[in-house]
This record gives C-alpha cells, structure tokens and sequence, in this order.
C-alpha cells in the first residue's frame, strides 16, 4: 500500500501525539512524507526515525518550514547546507530523498509506478494578474498583510534569492525526469502544489505568492504523470486536472483540520492508481 502525509509540524503537541500513536501496522507499506515536518533539526529527526522504523519504505521532500533559520536554532546553517543537512540525517536512517534515484512501486493490481521526490521552492509566479513582476506581488502581500515567515526564517545561500534557488531546482528536476525511461507512468511528490490553479482557494489569495513556481506547469504534457501527491496549503483534499489528480495531504494545524481526525492522517492512493 502507498499512503502519504505532509505537513505534519510536530511542534503542536497535538500533532506530535498523532504521529507518537501512528499504527505499527504498516511494515510493508510505504510512506510518502511531503515536508513540513518540523521547524528544527531535533523534532525533524525525530519523526524520521520514528516513520522509518513503522514502514517499508519512507520517501520525503522537503518543505519550507525545514527549511528555516530560527532563533530556537541559532547556528543552523542556511539554504543549500541546510537542505544537504536533511538529506543526511535522511539517509542515516534510509529514507529517499530529492537526492536519490526514482524508486519504482508495484500496486497490488501489478502495474509499477515511477515515484519522483521533487523539491522545486517558489518564485512568486503564482501572483495576481494585474502584477507583472515578484517585487509588484511581494507588495500586494505586504499591504494585505500577509507576509510569509519564510521571508524572515528561509535563507537562500548560496542563491542570492528565492527565484535564483527555484530556477536552479527547476532545471536540475527537469534534466532528471529526461533521464529516466518514460515507460512507467510519474507519480510527482512535491511540498507545493504544481499548478497555480490548485491555490485558488487560499486566503488571503496574496499569499499564493508563496506557493509553487509556474516553471513545472508543462510538465504534465511532456512527462507521463499520472498522479500528483503534494502539501502545503493545509487543505486536506484532491482535484483532477486535465485527467491527472492532484492530492492534497496535509495533516496541517489543529485549527485547519476543521473536525478531520488527526490520527487518521494517512491519505492512501492506491485506489488512485487503478
């Protein structure tokens, strides 16, 4: 079985007792762990111990909240170095990363699948139509009031900015999906949605900004993607687009889950792929 969750932020004690009480039924199983996991090092190799001990097989992608330099971590090393740092203590317990070579998982029905971890950031492409250029969005957000912390917490180094990061990513991605036989249909693991029109719904609608990089939008007719798992937007749910469904699950804050169980926070997508 391939059962996902993302944006488990175990610094509420609520969430943090969610996944201490996960089910040790899953051995054979594998987990896609879509970012967010934690703000610091501690509680993020926490939940990747305790994850990989209860499944098969565990895969993460980053979000931006591991992303960050906070004041609770005062000689956290910034951008690349900390991204190389998760995919260290990822491996130390054998979880796949952006990093590592595209695994292959077979369904109960026999048909494989190509799992892609992605990690493409953002670039402030997902902005309002009226505003052509990042810095125009950036100030729509700012008179809105809605400022994402990464602007305070995410450091780029050695990337002089977030879009110069996002690019580079972009391009690293997108030569590794060429490489790979396009035989077997994509499963595309990202932290943020990959189509603009997935964050419609978000409020304030400025912070879309911060969502996802409209350089992946061709992807879908170029690769043969089949199923999109992503996170971020703490709503919880799935749409399709152009025959292809984009999964949502976030386990989210406790204020976001709007009465979903937060020990019920798997989403399984088996039943997706049939």
């Amino acid at each position: 079985m391939l059962v996902a969750v993302s944006d488990l932020h175990v610094s509420h004690p609520e969430n943090r007792r969610a996944v201490e009480a996960m089910c040790t039924q899953y051995h054979s199983d594998w987990l896609i762990l879509g970012g967010d996991v934690a703000d610091d090092l501690n509680d993020f190799e926490w939940v990747i111990r305790t994850v990989a001990a209860q499944f098969y097989r565990v895969i993460w992608v980053p979000g931006n909240h591991e992303l960050w330099c906070t004041p609770k971590e005062p000689m956290a090393l910034p951008g690349e170095m900390r991204y190389r740092q998760l995919i260290e203590i990822c491996h130390q317990y054998g979880v796949l990363t952006p990093e590592d070579d595209y695994p292959v998982y077979t369904a109960e029905n026999g048909q494989s699948f190509l799992l892609a971890p992605l990690f493409t950031l953002y670039d402030y492409s997902f902005r309002h139509p009226s505003d052509f250029t990042a810095q125009q969005g950036l100030e729509r957000a700012r008179r809105a009031g809605a400022v994402c912390s990464d602007e305070f917490f995410l450091k780029t180094y050695p990337y002089p900015d977030i879009r110069s990061w996002c690019s580079e990513r972009v391009q690293y991605t997108e030569a590794r999906l060429n490489a790979v036989s396009a035989q077997l249909p994509m499963i595309l693991i990202n932290h943020f949605p990959m189509l603009q029109t997935l964050t419609e719904s978000v409020q304030p609608q400025e912070f879309s900004i911060w969502c996802g990089t409209r350089q992946v939008e061709t992807w879908f007719s170029r690769f043969p993607v089949c199923l999109v798992v992503y996170g971020h937007l703490h709503r919880h749910g799935h749409s399709v687009l152009d025959g292809i469904p984009h999964v949502e699950v976030s386990l989210g804050y406790p204020k976001d889950r709007q009465g979903r169980d937060a020990y019920c926070m798997l989403t399984v997508l088996d039943t997706l792929l049939m």
